[in-house]
């Protein structure tokens, strides 16, 4: 019997998912004598406190392991008043370390790579559907435990996994401070390297509405294209918060994503970014950051607060100013000066052509 057979029997599954579930994630925190932050007893809409999370990739043989780790951010968060808190992209891959083995491959080894010794035909994604009952579980439990019990919203990074019609997507979900979940977000825009793995891309953009602000969650990729702004921002957003899982940290990179999308769609952008060391050959880095349009900004550049590293573990709080942003948005000549009948007379018009052809 082949190893990715053996993984498949139903008994390894079961013992799986009786070795990360939900009583044993709630007896740990329990031991945390969390209290609430009490940072939503009062909410100003003038300085709404949010927090960006700049968390590490790496693989954990224990499940609480992962639930320590997302603790230890949310209460640095909150030891700062954070309101909301928001993590990154691909924040339950660090449980692939639950499968045997995979945590002692050499070093450079890759995901694809690592698959060979499953069998031939297994792909990622397969991997990812495989573990959904346990890594959605423990993902779940672990941020609706943290939500609930800080009395926090918590924007808890993107994870991928299986959905209910069975396509593996990268998806965000957001959770409100009863611990219960506010909003879902699957990526619109997949990288090659997914799109290889087998991942499928999502199809709805959605704004959610929160005592904090009208909030969106696009992921990633989803931020090197002005339209998924934009037209978050004509939805009504006001708060963007961008999971982001970026290879090679470069500066210049950085800005083709959320600074211009801030400054041209007058919306505050969150992005938290995760970090990893020779995580099967990739290295993840990116300095998470709070951006605002620039008049929001005291140096006038756009940037509320940013990471001082782009490859360690930190926590970025800033305040954002709800009012300010609503009176922008109203008398911005930005918003005055679009041309919406040239728009309207191209679109979709122009979008279905390069569509029907297959561009």
């Amino acid at each position: 019997m082949s190893y990715w057979n053996k993984l498949k029997e139903k008994a390894f599954l079961q013992y799986l998912c009786w070795k990360t579930r939900p009583a044993l994630i709630r007896q740990y925190l329990d031991g945390k004598g969390i209290r609430p932050a009490g940072t939503l007893r009062t909410i100003n809409t003038s300085r709404v406190r949010a927090a960006a999370v700049q968390a590490e990739l790496r693989l954990v043989q224990d499940p609480l392991a992962y639930v320590e780790q997302m603790y230890h951010h949310v209460r640095a968060a909150t030891d700062q008043g954070a309101q909301l808190v928001v993590f990154p992209e691909d924040n339950a891959t660090h449980l692939l370390g639950l499968l045997p083995g995979l945590k002692d491959l050499p070093a450079g080894a890759t995901l694809t790579g690592a698959l060979h010794q499953l069998g031939p035909d297994v792909k990622v994604a397969d991997i990812f559907a495989y573990l959904t009952p346990v890594s959605r579980s423990v993902y779940f439990t672990t941020f609706a435990e943290l939500a609930r019990r800080f009395e926090i919203f918590i924007m808890a990074g993107s994870i991928v996994a299986a959905n209910d019609q069975g396509r593996v997507t990268n998806t965000a979900y957001l959770f409100g401070p009863d611990g219960q979940l506010v909003g879902v977000q699957e990526k619109l825009h997949l990288l090659p390297l997914e799109s290889e793995w087998g991942l499928a891309p999502g199809s709805k953009l959605l704004v959610y509405s929160s005592p904090l602000g009208r909030l969106a969650m696009p992921v990633c990729m989803d931020a090197t294209y002005f339209e998924t702004f934009r037209l978050l921002s004509l939805m009504g957003a006001e708060v963007v918060m961008l999971p982001s899982a970026d290879v090679v940290y470069s500066h210049w990179k950085a800005l083709r994503g959320i600074w211009p999308r801030v400054q041209e769609s007058l919306v505050y952008g969150i992005k938290s970014t995760l970090v990893a060391h020779d995580f099967f050959g990739l290295n993840l880095a990116g300095r998470s950051c709070i951006c605002a349009p620039m008049e929001l900004t005291p140096k006038g550049d756009g940037m509320l607060a940013e990471a001082q590293s782009h490859d360690k573990e930190e926590v970025v709080v800033a305040d954002l100013d709800l009012e300010a942003l609503r009176e922008i948005r109203t008398l911005s000549r930005l918003w005055g000066d679009l041309n919406l009948a040239l728009y309207q007379h191209y679109l979709p018009g122009i979008y279905g052509e390069q569509v029907g052809d297959g561009s």
